[in-house]
């Protein structure tokens, strides 16, 4: 084992955890009696020359050593295999992984079986003895951080976003729990507090379900759109289908044709599923009606992690946009049932070109009648090109060239010297505030270096669109003025009707926020929706989920464990 300086002073440090854990029951008195094989056989699991916990970190296995201080001792049995109630509260949690999206396999459960089934009046073996007692703490020691941050660190999938941090003192809080007998409840506390990983977790049971119902057919695809009042020759097995998926009441009587209740129900799941909420069953949704309802649970699953990636935001006021969704909430602080304080529909960046990043930053300030800076990205890509075509497309447009940074930077006339002088960087091309503006009339800061913010727009047809990813990152909002009146709630001269006014004006304002408000750019396929609790599903318009779906099943075969099912 370890003999480093630092390495004995934390065993030194620990056996006066060990004894006050013998002093609160935790740890009955017979473990501490055990053989000295089964501390051999501890420190072998620990040291890595017993190579049952497979593929362990070098942080957990720190950890092992500092949490089994020595004497070496099992922590979670008696030297003839008896359990505490904290080991009947440790085993509960472990084998309820599958609660919160993980999987069971992670956290060494497969070593529990002779210890847990010896036989009547057989006393365990050493070495098994010492493994399940390893796997009880080991497999706890990576749920609390697997429940915490996530299994996948997300700056290795393309999210520019830091996980929460993982300085926690695991060991600490592990023995804490044994101490208090709080182990459950240690476990809960380390979930993320938002509401929706909760209303996300609680629909894991239902979607396990349905995707074991063999009974469970889909529709077959279709050649030409069924309207309602049609004849349909699916209709039976689409009316089974939307009982089972809760779109239709199971009390519903069948129908002869595609008309009455069906298409009711039919309109609720095109609307949980992100299309036209128009009734016609056509190809777009008969191919969301034969999804498996086994890719529907990974879906969920796979934004349950992508959750635990969200700092932990406490009762700050927030805005958070969830980019397949298309769709922003707001509230004033978290309550415990999640209900915001609205909602507004958005439009996010383009796919596959101009994605909207997901991040989290603080807004600052809001912008009345702003500027257009228009990004170098754009300016090289689109703007110039368009400028030496037509000499009158920056007057049409609203645009102008200017010299330094700021509003009051100074124009400079569109000529051969000024369009050298921009493909170098030297100036800039700005659109004036207005009507024709990007942006709308009101820019909501929240300084971020993917210089991401949200705003109006002057093109608010596209809000019908059911499929909105048109931006060039940034996100559009549908109201901006409710959500100026909500942001600017601390500043009360800030009236709607004075807000109306800076957007009619003819400056551009710049107001600061008295307290910062958190803003989250997330991703997630899966959503409950906080208003009315209906789980929707959303294309992956990203890409996201398949290399999320790849990277976990990385982590499964790293800990040597079969993927999840």
């Amino acid at each position: 084992m370890d003999r480093s300086p630092r390495h004995l002073v934390n065993r030194l440090r620990q056996v006066a955890t060990v004894f006050l854990l013998l002093l609160a029951g935790t740890v009955s008195p017979g473990a501490h009696e055990s053989s000295p094989d089964v501390g051999r056989c501890l420190e072998a699991l620990i040291d890595g020359h017993d190579r049952a916990l497979g593929a362990i970190s070098q942080v957990e296995r720190s950890e092992l050593q500092t949490l089994y201080a020595a004497p070496v001792a099992p922590l979670w049995f008696s030297a003839d295999g008896r359990q505490s109630a904290d080991t009947h509260a440790a085993l509960a949690v472990l084998k309820q992984a599958r609660d919160d999206g993980l999987n069971p396999g992670d956290y060494h459960l497969e070593l529990l079986g002779p210890v847990m089934a010896p036989g009547h009046g057989v006393t365990p073996a050493s070495q098994d003895l010492a493994r399940a007692d390893i796997a009880i703490s080991a497999g706890l020691l990576r749920y609390l951080r697997d429940v915490h941050v996530g299994r996948v660190d997300p700056r290795t999938v393309g999210f520019r976003l830091d996980s929460p941090r993982d300085d926690h003192d695991f060991v600490a809080l592990l023995r804490g729990a044994m101490i208090s007998h709080r182990i459950a409840e240690l476990v809960a506390e380390f979930r993320p507090p938002l509401a929706q990983y909760r209303l996300l977790r609680a629909m894991l049971p239902r979607y396990r379900v349905l995707a074991a119902d063999t009974a469970l057919i889909v529709p077959q695809p279709i050649t030409r759109a069924v309207r309602p009042g049609e004849d349909y020759g699916d209709v039976a097995i689409l009316r089974h289908e939307l009982i089972a998926l809760g779109d239709l009441r199971a009390d519903t009587p069948p129908a002869g044709r595609y008309d009455g209740a069906i298409v009711d129900a039919l309109k609720h799941f095109q609307l949980r599923h992100g299309l036209a909420a128009d009734g016609v069953l056509g190809k777009s949704t008969v191919a969301a009606l034969r999804v498996p309802a086994a890719v529907r649970l990974r879906q969920i699953e796979v934004a349950l992690e992508r959750l635990r990636w969200v700092p932990h935001v406490g009762d700050a006021r927030l805005i958070a946009l969830n980019a397949p969704m298309f769709r922003l909430w707001a509230w004033d602080t978290i309550p415990v049932d999640g209900t915001p304080l609205f909602a507004m529909d958005a439009i996010v960046g383009r796919a596959l070109r101009t994605e909207t990043p997901v991040f989290a930053a603080e807004m600052r300030e809001v912008t009345f009648r702003p500027y257009w800076n228009v990004p170098t990205s754009i300016l090289h890509g689109e703007v110039l090109p368009k400028i030496i075509r037509d000499p009158d497309y920056l007057r049409r447009e609203d645009m102008e060239i200017v010299r330094g940074a700021g509003d009051d930077a100074s124009r400079v006339a569109p000529t051969a010297d000024s369009l050298a002088e921009l493909r170098r960087g030297q100036l800039r091309v700005r659109q004036r505030p207005g009507a024709k503006n990007a942006l709308g009339l009101i820019k909501f800061v929240f300084p971020n270096s993917h210089d991401v913010y949200m705003h109006g727009t002057p093109a608010q047809s596209l809000f019908a669109r059911d499929r909105r990813d048109f931006s060039h990152g940034c996100v559009r909002v549908a109201d901006p003025i409710a959500l100026a009146e909500w942001v600017l709630r601390d500043a009360p001269e800030w009236t709607r009707d004075r807000i109306v006014a800076a957007t009619t004006g003819t400056r551009t304002i710049h107001v600061k926020l008295s307290r910062p408000i958190q803003v989250i750019l997330f991703y997630t396929t899966a959503a409950v929706m906080p208003e009315d609790g209906t789980i929707r599903f959303a294309d992956d318009i990203y890409r996201r989920d398949a290399i999320l779906d790849r990277a976990l099943d990385a982590v499964d075969r790293l800990r040597g464990r079969p993927p999840a099912m």
